[in-house]
């Protein structure tokens, strides 16, 4: 049989991974626009802020795609799909057959449409190329503005700001990490990060680009005006799905899937950012390698049905342990929301408890216990008893 894999990300590779462990004979083949092997997002923060070399930031060698045999075509991106006859066309319109595709395409930085966001000096942060590109415009321009507070955002603050950059950034929402934290946990965030020499701007939304050929500075809506000659673009990403709709595949915002992540062509699947699940999109690294490792099992016929990820993202922002698990902000139910905070140190604790049982947490500033409520959560734990006191810095898991 023989496999073939759109995309080197996380879960293409993953996905290849979890093939070869199940079938040491099945053809593996990735075909991917990159010209570099796999690498973490998470390193590339870290290479961007010069905290690790460019040689680290790969999580395999070459030599282990070779010991997998796994064959992988570098900078050699797929055109067309032609899931009838079964084979995908190259940009040379080169065909190549396959019992069994998975579209593992990931995603792309999505840029608001605001006036002169194609001037020099307004940069995206996602591949290895996005990274020389920053770095070598930082040269001559350090007075930066990061466009959007989320975890990539403020992640590539931090980063600049290592580098000895004058960094702001501003966030259309009225708070920081609007996805992972509540007001309260988020203000708590915003003290820290200013703490660092980080200016932070809540509430404003990106008009325009000044500046004639270069930036000069941006123009928020209301007239405010900040001065940069350099901005990165941080406002969320969209699914690469272009190639799946091409080809008749359903589509919607993402790829969609059923339980098994085959797409409405059985011998289709995806898996990763592309993908839509039962109206949901992800783009978390858990829920890319939970999907990756179940779509391997189905192509083999080993039926195991993809029951959804719990939003879980344990995070390293602008040096802080941020831990947001499960339902963090209820809307609307009969929910109870337990907090405490040590603003000072920058730790706050929160847990939302439904009928007894832990569904959401945030846990900022600190690594102990994190681990036990993450458990907890996915165990669908009853905590009635400890509601009230599993917060305490002292409390003794163990009782649960």
């Amino acid at each position: 049989m023989r496999v073939i894999i759109i995309g080197n990300g996380i879960s293409g590779v993953i996905f290849s991974k979890t093939l070869r462990e199940l079938d040491k004979k099945v053809e593996i083949d990735i075909f991917t626009k990159e010209k570099y092997h796999y690498y973490p997002r998470p390193n590339l923060i870290e290479f961007l802020a010069g905290r690790i070399p460019y040689d680290r930031i790969f999580a395999f060698s070459e030599d282990w795609y070779k010991e997998q045999n796994i064959n992988i075509h570098l900078n050699k991106p797929v055109k067309t799909i032609h899931p009838d006859s079964q084979e995908i066309e190259q940009q040379n319109d080169k065909r190549g057959k396959y019992d069994k595709l998975l579209i593992a395409s990931g995603s792309f930085s999505f840029v608001p449409p605001f006036k002169g966001v194609d001037k020099e000096g307004v940069f995206t942060f996602r591949t290895i190329d996005d990274a020389f590109k920053i770095l070598e415009h930082l040269e001559g321009h350090q007075k930066v503005v990061i466009i959007g507070g989320g975890v990539l955002g403020l992640e590539i603050a931090r980063a600049l700001k290592s580098r000895g950059a004058a960094v702001e950034v501003v966030e259309f929402f009225d708070r920081l990490l609007p996805r992972q934290l509540d007001s309260q946990g988020a203000s708590i965030l915003k003290v820290q990060i200013e703490k660092m020499g980080i200016k932070v701007h809540l509430g404003m939304a990106t008009e325009e680009v000044l500046g004639q050929k270069e930036m000069k500075g941006l123009r928020f809506k209301g007239g405010k005006e900040l001065e940069a000659d350099m901005s990165i673009v941080a406002a969320g990403v969209r699914s690469y799905i272009n190639i799946a709709k091409e080809s008749g595949l359903e589509t919607d915002r993402g790829l969609v899937v059923n339980d098994y992540l085959q797409t409405t062509n059985p011998s289709v699947y995806g898996a990763g950012d592309v993908i839509q699940h039962k109206g949901r999109m992800y783009g978390i690294i858990s829920a890319a390698f939970n999907q990756a490792q179940t779509a391997a099992y189905n192509i083999f016929g080993q039926e195991k049905k993809y029951e959804g990820t719990i939003p879980s993202n344990t995070l390293k922002v602008v040096g802080l342990s941020v831990a947001s698990i499960g339902l963090v902000n209820p809307e609307e139910g009969n929910y109870e929301e337990f907090r405490k905070e040590n603003r000072e140190e920058g730790i706050y604790k929160k847990i939302v408890v439904q009928d007894g049982t832990i569904v959401g947490s945030i846990w900022m500033g600190t690594k102990e216990g994190v681990n036990e409520i993450s458990r907890l959560i996915s165990q669908k734990t009853n905590i009635k008893k400890w509601k009230e006191s599993i917060l305490k810095d002292n409390f003794d898991f163990s009782v649960l």
